[in-house]
């Protein structure tokens, strides 16, 4: 057989004999090969693959799996523990295709492994299963139905784990909406497999006799006939209904078999106590878990405690008085668990066992003394008085069970009335009451009763006067036992519910409860009814006694518990005992009668008042309760109505009146009755006086506490905001009345400070409208409350200035008129007719912002408050009703006319000047000074307004009529365009442009939202009609690309129609011609041209004549499209013609004070075409035309000349500034005009021009710039009044030097002031330079141009003077002009307070054309001229002038400066479009552009000066700066070496290097030459024999670094003076403000003097002085040795003595 005892080698795979025997058997019979086991059915033996024999399924399973597979089969409990555990992992491990290889095998295995002995194999098998069934998922389907059966029995196991195991593994295949398919898919199989095991098995089948005990083969057996009944329960009842019928015949035949039925008669549950000791064994086990409440199983133990109790043979009970007491004992004490107390259900299940054993044990042995007394005295009423104590067991419903107990006995009595069992009854609860009065009265009985205990005493007596045990009207059911002897179902409910809730406590009132007493108490059973009474009447004696004589809280509010109940006259006789005494006679007659009938009236008055009145009291909730119960027994409303109407008069206070009314609304049985009274007179008119009171409050100098109106003001609140089925809670007059006093409070707040509101009735009257609105739902509002919400509305919409309401009532207010609103939106019909505020609103907010009394900060609150308003306009169901509001607000057409005409005029300064749009006709003056209010014109107020609320309405899309959008737009455009026109627009006008931005008011907003198609006819035909801002809102629109060129071609299809010329057509075209191609140019300029030929001299200035059309033409040429000369020159021939015909109409030299402004709109036309005609026109002029410009022009300028006084006049203004264009124009023209194209011109004209027409303009400009600038000394560039500085100062930036040098100025000198310079020079200079301080840019730069062409002559004059410097005793100085350095020290100071707080290095940006760039720009170009004149002076006298600017510093304040102006980057702007290949352009490498025209690179201005003047700084004062670097701080120091070496020092050596190649300068005997890639300088030196050599290095950062000196040839030369001559090189390219070149003309000039013989100075041991370049001549007396005056002073200061450097002795 291949040896029993051999080791297998591992993975051998070939079977031994036996397993080739069951291979060729399998071969044979044609089944799976395997070994024998236990199978499906008794009679079907099972096979497992234990051992593969076929190859082709040796393939299928893998060998891991099959060696698992075949441990399964072995009988050791362990082995087959761990393989099933092994089996699981390898499941869940391996892939998916590997596993599923075992599945043909699996349900054999499965179905004998499942049912195992061994309940852990069991428990393993199931988790096994489920790891297998998540591996191959709906591959398990082929399989299900020889599967089903068994896993159903093991999801029924009676090893909890097992079973568990087994449902989470069906869970798992199936989720529970599909198990009921799953199951009905198996049905068949289930049943069979459920049948074989309760029918044909046996234990002997089941298990092998031969190797399996008998008891094991029993336990077995047991365990399986449980599964599969439980199986066949668990079959039954997830089968779907339909599914059932097609069971029937298998169900039937099992039914049918007697070994089924048998299984219930089955020995082993019968005879139990036959084979234990009860009361040692079972009983104390059964009491300990009874005791610890059921350890956490009370729900689930205890409904079984009476079956079981029933099913208890006598024998077991006896003795049963001590059997039944323990019981109950050990029952009740279960009650006492912390675990019961806390949970609900547990609690309940408690104490329901306890009362149904108790009717069971009553039951029972009713008649037998001792057992009654024992359970009601010694278990029912320990067990009540317990649970009395401790308010946790009270939610257990002990009392409704106790009720529904005493309910049963009641009615058993009743109906069994002569029988022995109702006497029984009748006495037992005899007994009850005597028990249960005495404990109740034990515990009310005390001075200082316990509050638990009473609080259990008012909730039991409430649920025992219930007729029905409330545990019939909870939800939950559940089977209720029903007692033998009691009434059939049919007849009685009986159905027992456990509560989830508890009874609410006292106080609680259910909406109609307390209604119940009088008809229910006919209901209750007579034995309870008379016991009961007595029990609450005595405790209410009892307690009146505690409360009269002890004042005792605690038993008045028991007593307001207990009448709430039993309110009934008998109990208030009780209550007022022996006290018979009358109210007092005061009383009217009526309501005394009603006291003498009525003792709970008597008892109202003489005592509940006098509680409700003491003040200590808080809380007198209940003591309300006690006056309801009072007033219940009253027989009608009407006496009701009387008692408290008379209350209310004198005796009660607010806060009882209060409290009353609230429990009126808390509950409808109270409200209903007290209805007449709450709608009645009285206390509607107190409530009205009340209302009065509150809101004069403030009037009145009250210290009453806050408290004491709050609680007057909740009052009010509840009596208007209450609503009892759609009704007001008092009479609606009266409510109409108290909104009237609200409304007219309100009206004076704004008449309070702010601290005065802070205090006041605001507040309040917020809180009750709030109230009144929010709960207002249905109730259409009436006016006067409409009138409120009016005011509160506008109290928000007013800014705070106004108001002067603090933040806090602002914010409550809005959220009261908002509920108002609310409230309004939500009413049918036509809202906005039927409502007074909505008109009313829309008609203030109208006149709001027409009445320009608005600035920004109350315009931005109106706005919030309007978008607030229509917001929750749109939650109305009226889809009109937005619509119809903004329509409403929406201004008619003249309205909007009157508001365009009322915005002020100078929006049009600067279209004027631009050529925009030309006029001929005077329509505003400039003198207008910006309004002192901050007030903002109605027309930007309004369409602001318009354009938020269309924001809103459109984002509903809601449809508005006649193009009410389209209108809306064009007016915010217009807003929009006028702001944008403005010269300097002030700030409040710039804050309302930002406040539209940021609430999105924007055009792009408007468009994007609604339809706006016929938004550009709109603007088109207001254009052609009115002209002006309308036509620059188109432009402006294209321009900005939100409208394509397109869409405005349409509009300008047909050129004739915009003739004959009206303002609106000329502006309309003015505005177009950016825009228009050449051929529409061409077509408009051919309608133009006719009309400019013949006309008369009206004609010529009419709109409709030659200057609209003049105007047309100088529109198209601005844009340099005409490129007709002949065209250009036949107009210029028509002016010729004019000139002839009417020279009246050209301004020659005439005073304009007389002038129409009709004339002087054609001049400017005029003008504008000749200096157009200048710029675009290449076709040579004749003689005469030349003649006719130039002369004209000269002619008009001395017109701006004669009439300065006019200049406030804009279309003078703008005369004015046309001249000087012209002037300009000419000036370029003629300044451009290369040599070599004068022959194209006139013989003379170049010589005339410089001989008379250019000295003829600069000499009336001149003196016009100093006159205008001395009148008017900060006004802005950009203003209109300082717009004829631009051409004026452009146009002198063009005189030439000779001209300049010839002004004749009025003589300006200042004394004391040191100078050299000749009169006329200095008159010049201090005319000028202090205009570089002037507040406008133009004027600046033309000051600059002009003192530019100057700077040259002013070293001059100080160097005829030179002599007289150099032999001071100290270091020799001298100032640069004194002019231009009082201007410095002036711009120093405030350049200091603009640039003096900001650390070097940081970089400042300079708002352009701010004050600030006017200082620093006037600054920078002082320092240019300084440097530019520096430059021009000769190396001496540059000496002089850089020690004076040592002692000043300021030198190093500039530099300073330039750190915080220059850029990080000085990148040159337009290098991006350059190729990156070519170094980028800098400030540095490009030269600045100091233009007036251009305002484009305005941005760069200051940081290209401030390197342009760096940059000039570092070329001509190189040693100046090293000075200052090298002196300067570590941070700066760093700063100013990493910005030089990176920016200017290869700039600067560049030049500086190309300068030495390109010099013409010659020394004799010395020759240079420069190496430009090294950055060297050589020079060669010869003298007769001696050849010397030098190399100078510069540095990466030069001029800041050392330039190192190296020698080359020596020849002829000792090393000591070879040494010093290096050094004094060295010395002076370091010290010295100059080139290199001019560092070595000094340097030999010093080696020539050594070789002439003069002898070095023995300080310096230089010929010449390397700073002021002087020689020798100071000599010693004693040692003859001469030394520099310089050197011997500085020698002098620095020692502290008088004596010879040499010689020691005093020097003379």
């Amino acid at each position: 057989m291949g040896g029993k005892n051999k080791q297998r080698t591992k993975g051998n795979l070939r079977p031994s004999n036996s397993g080739r025997a069951a291979e060729l058997l399998a071969k044979e019979q044609g089944t799976v090969p395997g070994f024998i086991g236990f199978g499906t059915f008794h009679s079907d033996l099972g096979y497992v693959p234990a051992i593969q024999g076929a190859e082709e399924i040796d393939s299928l399973v893998d060998s891991d799996f099959r060696m698992v597979l075949r441990k399964l089969s072995k009988k050791d409990v362990t082995t087959k523990l761990k393989a099933m555990q092994e089996f699981g992992t390898m499941c869940t491990e391996r892939d998916t295709e590997i596993v599923k290889g075992v599945l043909p095998y699996w349900p054999r295995i499965f179905c004998k492994i499942s049912l195992d002995h061994d309940r852990r194999v069991r428990e393993a098998t199931q988790q096994a299963f489920e790891k297998l069934i998540l591996k191959v998922k709906k591959h398990l389907a082929p399989y299900l139905k020889s599967l089903m059966g068994y896993w159903l029995m093991a999801q029924c196991d009676t090893y909890t784990p097992a079973a568990s195991a087994a449902k989470d593994a069906f869970e798992a295949a199936f989720p529970p909406s599909k198990q009921p398919e799953a199951i009905a898919f198996c049905k068949d199989e289930i049943t069979s497999v459920l049948q074989d095991h309760l029918i044909k098995e046996t234990p002997d089948t089941l298990s092998d006799p031969q190797t399996v005990p008998e008891e094991e083969r029993e336990a077995k057996f047991y365990r399986v006939v449980t599964c599969s009944l439980l199986a066949l329960k668990k079959l039954l009842c997830l089968l779907p209904d339909n599914e059932l019928d097609s069971l029937e015949e298998k169900f039937k035949s099992l039914l049918s078999q007697n070994k089924f039925w048998k299984y219930g008669k089955h020995s082993i549950p019968q005879d139990c106590w036959l084979h234990v000791n009860a009361k040692k064994s079972v009983f104390p086990k059964l009491s300990a878990v009874v005791r610890e409440g059921g350890r956490g199983l009370a729900a689930i133990i205890y409904p079984y405690l009476l079956p079981f109790i029933s099913k208890l043979p006598q024998s077991i009970t006896d003795p049963k008085l001590d059997f039944f007491k323990n019981f109950l004992t050990s029952l009740v004490a279960g009650l006492s668990t912390e675990r019961t107390k806390t949970s609900f259900s547990e609690c309940s299940a408690v104490i329901s066992a306890f009362f149904e054993c108790l009717r069971f044990i009553m039951q029972q042995n009713l008649g037998e003394e001792e057992m009654e007394e024992m359970l009601v005295n010694d278990q029912l009423i320990p067990f009540i008085d317990a649970v009395l104590k401790d308010p946790r067991l009270q939610d257990g419903q002990l009392f409704n069970h106790l009720a529904e107990t005493l309910s049963s006995w009641e009615a058993k009595a009743d109906l069994e009335k002569d029988d022995k069992t109702a006497h029984n009854l009748e006495k037992v609860l005899l007994k009850f009451w005597e028990r249960l009065s005495e404990i109740c009265v034990e515990k009310i009985n005390e001075p200082e009763a316990d509050v638990k205990s009473v609080l259990g005493v008012s909730n039991l007596l409430q649920v025992l006067q219930k007729p029905k045990s409330s545990l019939k009207l909870n939800k939950k059911k559940v089977g209720k036992v029903r007692f033998a002897d009691e009434m059939p179902e049919s007849n009685k409910e009986n159905e027992k519910c456990v509560s989830s809730e508890g009874e609410k406590s006292e106080g609680s009132e259910l909406m109609a409860e307390p209604s119940l007493t009088h008809n229910c108490s006919d209901l209750i059973s007579p034995l309870r009814k008379k016991p009961l009474e007595d029990l609450v009447c005595t405790l209410a004696e009892m307690s009146i006694n505690y409360v009269n004589e002890q004042k005792s809280e605690q038993h008045l509010r028991f007593l307001s518990t207990l009448l709430n109940f039993f309110s009934s006259s008998q109990v208030f006789k009780v209550l007022l005992g022996d006290e018979k005494q009358s109210i007092v006679n005061t009383k009217p007659l009526e309501i005394a009668k009603l006291a003498q009938k009525n003792p709970a009236v008597q008892f109202l008055y003489q005592k509940i008042i006098g509680w409700l009145n003491e003040d200590q009291r808080k809380d007198a909730g209940f003591l309300v309760d006690i006056l309801y119960s009072a007033l219940r027994c009253c027989d009608s409303n009407m006496e009701r109505k009387a008692v408290l109407d008379d209350l209310i008069e004198v005796d009660l206070k607010w806060n009882s009146i209060l409290q009353i009314i609230e429990k009126a609304c808390s509950s409808s049985e109270k409200h209903a009755l007290v209805t007449p009274w709450l709608k009645g007179e009285i206390l509607g008119e107190k409530l009205v006086t009340l209302a009065d009171h509150l809101c004069n409050k403030d009037l009145e100098s009250t210290v009453s506490s806050e408290s004491y109106f709050s609680e007057r003001w909740s009052l009010l609140s509840l009596a208007l905001s209450q609503h009892i089925k759609n009704d007001y809670l008092i009479g609606e007059v009266y409510v109409e009345r108290i909104i009237v006093k609200l409304h007219e409070t309100l009206c004076k707040a704004k008449k309070l400070s702010e601290a005065e509101n802070n205090d006041s009735s605001v507040s309040f009257i917020c809180d009750v409208a709030y109230n009144y609105f929010s709960s207002a739902k249905g109730c259409l509002l009436m006016p006067s409350s409409e009138d409120l919400l009016l005011t509160l509305f506008q109290l928000c919409a007013d800014s705070k200035e106004k108001t002067h309401l603090p933040e806090f009532l602002i914010s409550k207010l809005k959220n009261t008129w908002l509920s108002g609103v609310n409230l309004l939106v939500h009413q049918t019909g036509d809202t906005y007719k039927q409502s007074t505020f909505l008109r009313l609103s829309a008609l203030w907010l109208k006149d709001q912002v027409q009445s320009s009394s608005l600035d920004i900060t109350s315009l931005q609150v109106l706005l919030s408050a309007v978008d607030d308003l229509l917001n929750a306009l749109l939650e109305s169901e009226d889809t009109y009703l937005l619509g119809v509001y903004i329509g409403s607000v929406m201004p008619d057409n003249s309205e909007w006319e009157k508001m365009r005409q009322s915005l002020p005029m100078q929006w049009l300064h600067r279209p004027l000047l631009e050529g925009r749009l030309s006029l001929n006709y005077e329509c505003f003056k400039t003198d207008f000074k910006e309004q002192e209010t901050k007030k903002l014109p109605s027309h930007l107020c309004t369409s602001a307004l318009l354009s938020k609320m269309m924001l809103v309405a459109l984002k509903k899309e809601i449809v508005l009529e006649n193009n009410e959008l389209e209108k809306i737009i064009a007016e915010l455009l217009y807003s929009l365009q006028w702001y944008e026109e403005l010269d300097n627009p002030p700030i409040f006008l710039t804050g309302f442009c930002e406040m539209l931005q940021k609430m999105n008011i924007t055009y792009d907003n408007l468009c994007g939202f609604g339809n706006t198609s016929g938004l550009l006819q709109l603007l088109f035909n207001r254009s052609r009609e009115n002209g002006t801002l309308w036509s620059l809102i188109i432009a402006k629109l294209i321009l900005s690309r939100s409208v394509s060129s397109d869409e405005v071609k349409r509009h300008y299809r047909r050129k004739e129609g915009f003739f004959p010329l009206t303002e609106g057509n000329m502006h309309t075209v003015q505005s177009l011609c950016p825009f228009l191609s050449k051929e529409d140019k061409k077509e408009f300029i051919a309608q133009c041209i006719p009309a400019l030929l013949a006309w008369t001299k009206e004609d010529v200035c009419s709109i409709n004549g030659g200057f609209g059309h003049l105007a047309i033409f100088n529109s198209c040429l601005q844009t340099k499209s005409i490129d007709d000369g002949e065209l250009l020159h036949g107009i210029l021939k028509i002016l010729i013609t004019w000139k002839k015909d009417h020279e009246d109409i050209f301004l020659f030299s005439c005073n304009l004070s007389e002038v129409s402004p009709e004339i002087l709109g054609v001049n400017v036309e005029i003008i504008r075409f000749l200096s157009l005609f200048l710029k675009y026109c290449s076709a040579p002029l004749a003689e005469s035309e030349w003649d006719f410009i130039m002369c004209s022009m000269l002619a008009w300028l001395e017109t701006t000349n004669e009439n300065q006084a006019l200049y406030s006049v804009p279309l003078v203004q703008l005369f004015a500034c046309v001249s000087c264009d012209l002037a300009c124009e000419l000036s370029a023209f003629f300044d451009s005009t290369p040599l070599d194209t004068t022959g194209s011109l006139p013989v003379n004209l170049i010589s005339e021009w410089k001989e008379f027409f250019s000295p003829g303009i600069h000499s009336l400009l001149l003196p016009l710039l100093v006159t205008v600038t001395g009148e008017s000394k900060d006004t802005s560039e950009t203003s209109f009044q300082n717009a004829m500085l631009r051409p004026m100062c452009e146009t002198l930036t063009y005189i030439p030097k000779d001209q300049l040098l010839s002004q004749k100025l009025p003589a300006r000198l200042v004394a004391g002031q040191k100078t050299n310079l000749p009169e006329y020079l200095q008159t010049l200079l201090n005319t000028l330079a202090p205009l570089l301080l002037y507040r406008a840019r133009p004027v600046q730069i033309a000051v600059y141009h002009m003192l530019y062409k100057l700077m040259p002559e002013f070293p001059q004059c100080d160097q005829d003077n030179l002599k007289s410097y150099g032999d001071e005793e100290e270091e020799p100085a001298l100032s640069p002009p004194a002019a231009l350095m009082s201007l410095l020290s002036t711009q120093e100071d405030l350049l200091e307070n603009v640039l003096g707080c900001i650390p070097v290095g940081q970089i400042v940006t300079i708002k352009p054309l701010s004050e600030d760039f006017c200082y620093v720009l006037g600054y920078l170009l002082t320092w240019k001229l300084i440097l530019t004149f520096f430059k021009a002076a000769s190396s001496q006298l540059r000496a002089l002038y850089s020690m004076h600017l040592r002692k000043t510093k300021s030198l190093n304040k500039l530099l300073y400066h330039l750190f915080r102006l220059m850029p990080e980057n000085p990148t040159f702007a337009e290098t991006a479009v350059e190729l990156s290949n070519k170094d980028p352009k800098t400030f540095f490498t490009e030269e600045l552009q100091l233009g007036i025209r251009d305002t484009s690179t305005l941005p760069y201005h200051i940081p290209h000066l401030a390197c342009s003047v760096y940059h000039m700084t570092l070329k001509d004062l190189p040693a100046m700066v090293r000075l200052w670097w090298n002196s300067s701080e570590k941070r700066v120091f760093n700063i100013v070496d990493r910005f030089t070496s990176k920016y200017v020092s290869s700039v600067l050596s560049f030049q500086e290097i190309s300068s030495v190649q390109t010099s013409t300068q010659l020394f004799n005997g010395m020759t240079v030459k420069a190496r430009a890639t090294t950055r060297e300088v050589m020079a060669t030196y010869t003298i007769e024999d001696i050849v010397i050599e030098l190399i100078i290095q510069l540095p990466s950062n030069y001029p800041l670094g050392s330039i190192t000196v190296e020698s080359g040839k020596r020849v002829g030369v000792a090393v000591q003076q070879w040494r010093n001559w290096m050094l004094q090189l060295s010395t002076y390219l370091t010290h010295q403000n100059g080139s290199i070149m001019e560092g070595l003309a000094l340097w030999k000039n010093n080696v020539d003097k050594r070789f002439e013989g003069v002898e070095d100075c023995m300080i310096c041991f230089s010929v010449i002085h390397g700073f002021n370049y002087s020689l020798p001549k100071k000599a010693c007396r004693t040692c003859k040795k001469k030394f520099h005056s310089a050197c011997l002073y500085k020698w002098f200061t620095s020692s502290n003595k008088s004596t010879c450097p040499l010689c020691r002795e005093t020097f003379f």
